[in-house]
């Protein structure tokens, strides 16, 4: 359990610092994730925890993209066509 609350405080310093809050977004819970099977698969909490990061942002990025996407669909279906 120590292992896992050290590598979440390394996972919350490191988004923090290196992206930044707004470019966080799905790294910390991807850390948590990654850091505690990382730590159940054979004591490699901390790589667990940087790979975990990297996947859950991008997937938060992936999803960020797909509404946007999505949103501007829409705005165009919403839109009247110019005669």
């Amino acid at each position: 359990m120590k292992t896992v609350a050290i590598t979440a405080a390394i996972a919350l310093s490191l988004a923090f610092s290196a992206a930044g809050a707004a470019d966080a977004k799905g790294c910390l819970k991807g850390a948590v994730v990654g850091g505690v099977a990382g730590h159940v698969v054979g004591h490699h909490a901390v790589l667990g925890a940087a790979a975990g990061c990297a996947v859950g942002h991008h997937m938060a990025h992936k999803k960020a993209v797909e509404e946007k996407r999505e949103a501007q669909a829409a705005q165009a279906q919403a839109q009247p066509a110019h005669h």
